[in-house]
């Protein structure tokens, strides 16, 4: 395919709306490798019907509703504009809370309102978690490493530096227990990514800008141009994935 179809190509992926956090679009066209632990069903050993609970960075509710947990009960946050536009369309009806963050540092919730929060690669300040927590309340949270696709970024965007190389589980371990927590539950694993096409890296990158800043097909052609040649000599292209999960329960007395 020459130049300029692969542009025109390109930017049609560049230019899909992208809303939700469930990258359906991308299925059959990037596989990833497994956790060794499932987020799902560590989150529902600890949940119980009569738990108020909150989910951080919701996306479009899309793991939030496989738990089936009352709506009533529940409220959510997001600050992505067009999925704060989708949580009030779709999960707001069903009688879910949802409210929009613009300070990534502050939850508008008052103090000590759930018993229960989760977070699912979303960013988080440890000291608003216990804030909004009741004593003895739970916080689960998956998080996506500081290493993670850093191989694919550097590939990607010019002079790219890494800014959370300090994101790992021992880090994070360590503040969530200085704000008062008892870790039950931590792992961390680095897994592969593969893409079956450039096209499908266009979707992503322009998903997670916090990934690859600054990037668009017309300023990255000549690197997206040799990731299709790495393509079409291996049939594949595969890139290292970095999560990590905590646990943990507040302590009643600090």
């Amino acid at each position: 395919m020459d130049d300029n179809k692969l542009r025109a190509q390109w930017l049609l992926e560049e230019n899909t709306a992208f809303q939700g956090w469930g990258f359906s679009c991308l299925n059959g066209r990037w596989h990833h490798e497994k956790e060794k632990w499932d987020y799902i069903q560590i989150v529902r050993g600890y949940l119980k019907p009569e738990h108020m609970l909150l989910d951080m960075g919701t996306g479009g509710g899309e793991v939030l509703l496989t738990l089936g947990h009352p709506y009533h009960l529940t409220s959510v946050t997001e600050s992505y504009p067009p999925n704060v536009d989708l949580c009030f369309q779709k999960l707001a009806p069903l009688g879910i809370t949802v409210k929009q963050v613009t300070d990534d540092g502050y939850l508008p919730f008052e103090d000590h309102v759930f018993d229960f929060v989760i977070n699912r690669h979303e960013f988080f300040v440890m000291s608003e978690v216990r804030r909004v927590l009741k004593p003895g309340g739970m916080f689960i949270t998956q998080q996506v490493g500081g290493e993670n696709i850093v191989d694919l970024s550097t590939a990607l965007i010019p002079g790219f530096v890494n800014r959370f190389p300090a994101h790992t589980l021992k880090n994070n371990a360590e503040i969530i227990k200085s704000q008062g927590f008892e870790i039950l539950l931590q792992d961390e694993a680095f897994l592969k990514l593969r893409f079956d096409d450039v096209g499908a890296i266009v979707y992503f990158a322009k998903a997670c800008v916090w990934n690859f800043p600054d990037f668009s097909v017309q300023s990255c052609f000549r690197q997206l141009c040799g990731l299709q040649l790495e393509l079409e000599e291996k049939g594949y292209l595969e890139y290292r994935e970095h999560r990590f999960i905590i646990a943990a329960h507040k302590l009643t007395k600090p």
